[in-house]
């Protein structure tokens, strides 16, 4: 986050990027159901980096083959929460154990109030340093309204 000019949260793929249209997260889920991922979707209001365990809205897709299925569960969840981060998770799970080869975020609140660094003093002349989210200063479910 520190060396982000543009102060977004940059988890997964294509966090660089300008957010991507619905066409173009359709082509990123065409892509993943042809090389047989199954997807999902998640939310959170908390975006801590160590915070890679987000709320899962609905149940995985293990048995879809339509990209207008997983389009069909981000509209529903845009519009449960439109002012939380969601993102969408593709696993691989042909080897027996569902790996995420495929992340990335497709919602953002319209504000994104980003992280501050606090630094304390330890024994010696030691300094620990602590990312928190400025997010977490107010409660959840009231930090993007």
């Amino acid at each position: 986050m520190m060396t982000n000019p543009t102060g977004r949260i940059t988890q997964g793929q294509f966090s660089f990027l300008p957010d991507l249209t619905d066409d173009e997260i359709m082509l990123q889920i065409d892509y993943g159901l042809k090389k047989g991922y199954a997807w999902s979707v998640e939310y959170t209001d908390d975006p801590h980096p160590r915070n890679t365990y987000w709320e899962m809205f609905g149940m995985p897709m293990f048995d879809l083959s339509d990209a207008a299925g997983v389009m069909m569960e981000l509209k529903n969840c845009r519009k449960t929460f439109p002012n939380h981060y969601i993102r969408l998770m593709a696993f691989d799970s042909t080897r027996g154990v569902e790996s995420i080869v495929m992340s990335f975020i497709v919602n953002r609140p319209k504000r994104e109030p980003g992280f501050a660094l606090d630094r304390t003093e330890t024994d010696g002349r030691n300094m620990r340093y602590t990312i928190r989210g400025y997010a977490a200063d107010t409660p959840e479910g009231e930090r993007y309204a």
